[in-house]
């Protein structure tokens, strides 16, 4: 009775294995039509697309099982989701970049309306009160207001030297016309050494250096920051995908499909490490990025009160009319002074007429009021810095919520890689360096992407520049095309963070997952730092631990589910059949051992 039961036993085994072994009839006959009409909708051709579903030896990315997918429709899908994740990475920093030109444009337009307005009302004020002393010299002015607008918009000028230039050639202009006796090219250079200790202008061009030289520095620093922030979003967007990125997209986005399973959305963790490790460059912009909105806002101080940017833009017209009424005020007593430093003058022709002197008068200007314009502008631009701080660290996030169609929560109706089900890997931190056990991306951190460091370089020198700014120096620096980053030393520093992790830090790991035939044959990856031997014997145990293949387990199939699921649960068919041998060979054993 014993060995009768056992027969059974062995009955019952053998035709479970065989028709694993074979496969599920009702899983071979499963129609693709909806993955047969999602991949027609985007745009690709029908003619080689199975009506159901056929074996997937062939599949390179995907995982290995009865499948809608063939090789060519594979390819297509990966190449699309490549497409579309960069498509997605472009509008998000368009978007940015139009964030930054708005406030841009909105800042730098008051500014130079400002410094306008100061030279219109100059124009029309000056004739009549200064009369020759103004027209014969208009050029001069006219000169300043352009070298200021040239400094403003980040020419290559210092502006304590131009304003004293431009101080010192009116002077010579202005002395000849209230003594045109005086025409002696050395006695104006007498004139010029003296020029410091006699004061002819009284306080106004020191007035006018101290407050001017803060605020246009204040001003086009953070105009400067605006531009420099624009212009890194834009050279990031530039900086395409890994192989191993897109490959891990692919998986992402339309393996679900290929798994005759397309209504399955990505698991919210699932997306975020694929994501995290795509954008791993990217998200070590976050901390100088930063650092340079911070700057930002806080050079925003340097805006107000009587020294401030908008102050001191809208009224230079105003330190210049003081410095030609003190010029005027102390003529008498300039001249005597002159005269004692410099001997008597050659007289050369006769003194002013009636007529100019009575022209010449004082002007007298009030300081127009703050419109409000600045301060609007200003409160919204820093309400935008400071939503746009996390930027590139939020960006793996968001790209899964409004991009990727994820998954509202993990649960088993999510796409886990693999197939529905819960995605139980941890997720990543942010970050090159916090990638080195990224479940789903094999990311080289020994390699980072220069384009990347020479962008983080470039916000430290603009961040330096506004921190110079905000204590009212303009400090020039190297062009960070100049500065490119050591990959050595960025090198040093991943080995000092794997060491304090705990984690090895000479070699280059790959993802655990489970195997396919295209891993081993395909050539790619970056496994290739280190031994597998050695990489192994150098990871913890936690970390290890945490990679098995066991994380992608799919508890709480349903029956229906685990159908679907069965060409990619069952051992290979080789495996099977000597298991099975085996078995027999036990049973028929057993009796004689007893």
């Amino acid at each position: 009775m014993e060995l009768r039961a056992r027969g059974w036993w062995l009955l019952c085994a053998a035709a479970a294995l065989v028709a694993c072994a074979r496969g599920d009839p009702a899983s071979k006959s499963r129609s693709c039509s909806e993955v047969r009409q999602i991949y027609g909708a985007k745009g690709f051709s029908l003619s080689d697309v199975p009506q159901a579903e056929i074996s997937g030896e062939h599949l390179r990315i995907c995982p290995q099982g009865y499948t809608c997918c063939t090789s060519e429709m594979e390819e297509n899908l990966a190449n699309h989701s490549r497409m579309e994740l960069e498509t997605a990475l472009r509008d998000s920093s368009r978007a940015l970049q139009a964030t930054l030109a708005t406030q841009l444009h909105g800042i730098d337009d008051h500014f130079q309306r400002l410094l306008n307005d100061s030279e219109r009302t100059l124009q029309d004020a000056f004739p009549g009160a200064f009369g020759d002393l103004y027209t014969q010299n208009a050029r001069a002015f006219r000169d300043l207001y352009a070298e200021l607008r040239l400094y403003y918009r980040g020419a290559n000028l210092h502006l304590e030297e131009t304003l004293a230039e431009f101080w010192a050639r009116l002077l010579e202009r202005l002395f000849k016309q209230l003594h045109p006796q005086l025409l002696s090219d050395d006695y104006m250079d007498c004139l010029g050494k003296q020029a410091e200790a006699l004061r002819p202008f009284g306080d106004a061009p020191r007035e006018l250096r101290l407050r001017a030289t803060r605020a246009f520095v204040a001003a086009r620093s953070f105009v400067q920051g605006l531009g420099v922030a624009s212009d890194v979003v834009r050279k990031v967007a530039q900086v395409p995908l890994a192989p191993e990125c897109s490959r891990a997209i692919m998986k992402l986005v339309y393996c679900a499909h290929c798994r005759g399973v397309p209504g399955a959305r990505p698991c919210p963790d699932y997306c975020r490490n694929v994501l995290k490790g795509c954008l791993a460059n990217q998200a070590d912009l976050d901390a100088e990025w930063r650092n340079l909105l911070d700057s930002m806002v806080l050079i925003t101080d340097k805006f107000w009160g009587p020294s401030g940017a908008e102050t001191v833009i809208g009224n230079v017209h105003m330190w210049l009319a003081e410095a030609i009424n003190a010029l005027q005020d102390n003529k008498d007593t300039l001249t005597t002074k002159v005269i004692q430093g410099c001997g008597n003058p050659k007289v050369s022709s006769p003194g002013s007429s009636p007529e100019e002197k009575r022209r010449r008068g004082k002007l007298a200007l009030q300081e127009k009021p703050s419109t409000g314009t600045l301060e609007k502008l200003v409160s919204e631009a820093k309400a935008q810095l400071r939503d746009i701080q996390d930027f590139w660290i939020s960006l793996p996030g968001t790209l899964c919520t409004e991009k990727m169609a994820m998954s509202p929560a993990s649960d088993d109706r999510c796409w886990n890689g693999i197939s529905k089900g819960r995605y139980l890997p941890e997720v990543m931190g942010d970050g090159l360096a916090n990638q080195i056990n990224n479940p789903e991306v094999e990311v080289d951190i020994t390699k980072p992407d220069m384009t990347i460091r020479q962008q983080i370089m470039q916000l430290k020198i603009m961040t330096n520049r506004l921190r110079g700014a905000y204590g009212g120096n303009d400090v020039d620096f190297q062009d960070a095309t100049q500065l490119k980053p050591s990959q050595d030393v960025y090198l040093a520093i991943v080995k000092q963070v794997g060491a304090a992790g705990g984690r090895p830090r000479d070699c280059v790991f790959r993802r655990s997952r489970p195997q396919t035939p295209s891993d081993d044959g395909s050539g790619s990856g970056s496994g290739g730092g280190c031994p597998d031997d050695t990489c192994g014997r150098r990871v913890s145990k936690k970390s290890s631990s945490s990679r098995t293949p066991l994380t992608h387990a799919l508890p709480g199939l349903s029956e229906q589910e685990g159908q679907k699921t069965s060409a990619a649960t069952c051992p290979e068919p080789h495996s099977i059949l000597l298991l099975f041998l085996f078995t027999l060979v036990l049973a028929a054993a057993r009796p004689r051992w007893r």
